[in-house]
């Protein structure tokens, strides 16, 4: 049996982070080794503890959220990263996943959806809220620099990013194209690289607008 995964949670609201932190509990898979109150906290004990995931509140005392994923992010990329929070909101989400973040959860989400959607991050997947990345989809628009940043990808990490935008893991995306997790990962980093972003997420929806762009395929 593989060991669970362990997770930090940050949120400056005592109840509601203890509520989680006994949620997640619930669940075999998951540990929660420790709690923090403000950014600076969760980024301090991030770096001391080294946990497998992080969730942090957008809205904390000090340095937000998304400064902290940020800090996280640099510092120790392996950490996933959850972001919690009651906005709803495109230039929130977009700045998260420019920080670092692989999920971005609203905490109206039920205990049950918030393991499953944990369990998703753990694993390698990225999450948006449903409504969000739909309205994200529709109104993200850098058209020229998609075309000519996709352009650069080789055949191989073009099919990466195609399976990735499906929602699939590192590991699936390998059995899939019948590669090894390793090879995979690598592509990965080379096509964040040449896309310009940080997160599989931000890969995910250029890798989708582009598909939207070119719209359906003419019948013949």
């Amino acid at each position: 049996m593989s060991d669970p995964t362990r997770i930090l949670v940050a949120d400056d609201h005592p109840m509601f982070r203890r509520g989680v932190a006994e949620s997640l509990n619930m669940d075999p898979g998951f540990k929660v080794i420790a709690e923090a109150e403000s950014g600076e906290q969760a980024v301090a004990m991030t770096q001391q503890l080294r946990p497998d995931l992080v969730m942090l509140d957008i809205s904390m005392p000090g340095i937000d959220g998304i400064v902290a994923a940020s800090r996280i992010a640099a510092s120790l990329p392996e950490v996933r990263i959850v972001m919690l929070t009651v906005a709803e909101n495109q230039k929130i989400l977009l700045a998260a996943l420019k920080a670092g973040a692989h999920g971005y959860v609203l905490k109206g989400v039920s205990a049950v959806e918030l393991r499953s959607i944990v369990r998703r991050v753990a694993d390698g997947e990225a999450y948006v809220t449903p409504h969000l990345a739909a309205s994200m989809l529709r109104d993200f628009s850098r058209p020229s620099a998609t075309k000519k940043e996709i352009s650069e990808l080789t055949p191989r990490e073009a099919e990466v990013l195609d399976i990735l935008s499906q929602g699939l893991t590192n590991r699936q995306i390998g059995e899939r194209l019948s590669m090894a997790e390793k090879t995979v990962k690598h592509h990965m980093t080379s096509i964040l690289q040449k896309l310009q972003v940080r997160t599989r997420t931000e890969a995910a929806i250029l890798a989708l607008q582009k598909s939207t762009a070119a719209g359906p395929a003419e019948e013949s």
